[in-house]
């Protein structure tokens, strides 16, 4: 049986749904789906190598007033970083990180070493449109 294929737009660049993007990409690559992640707009800045490190510069998207609550509750269960979920599903199934152009050039990267060296490349709206015709799964974070 050939592997089905997710499309992930991650619009959002708020630790909250980075960190439930980073869940479903784990789900996914446990079930050997290939994925393919399209990083628009505000992901696109949290996946810049001065930011992603960093979740004192990330948001939550939804009620701000409980973003240290969020934190102090995933150190309390021991839930890793938003990006070592993203580094482990990489190195499990078939996994392709493209940063939008438009995106990148918004918060200043301008190529490829601009962001997290799990970045593989940068592309066009077209490609992620392409792919989310093509997929099994199609999601929007």
């Amino acid at each position: 049986m050939e592997n089905k294929k997710m499309t992930m737009a991650l619009f959002s660049g708020s630790i909250d749904k980075l960190t439930a993007a980073g869940v479903v990409l784990s789900g996914a690559a446990a079930d050997d789906m290939e994925v393919d992640i399209y990083v628009l707009l505000q992901g696109a800045r949290a996946f810049k190598k001065e930011i992603a490190q960093h979740t004192d510069k990330l948001q939550m998207a939804e009620n701000p007033q409980l973003r240290e609550e969020f934190l102090a509750s995933l150190k309390r269960l021991n839930v890793k970083p938003w990006l070592d979920f993203f580094k482990e599903a990489k190195e499990l199934t078939n996994v392709k990180i493209h940063i939008c152009g438009l995106a990148g050039k918004i918060w200043g990267g301008e190529k490829l070493e601009d962001f997290v060296d799990i970045a593989d490349d940068i592309c066009g709206i077209g490609e992620y449109i392409t792919s989310a015709q093509n997929a099994d799964v199609h999601l929007f974070i």
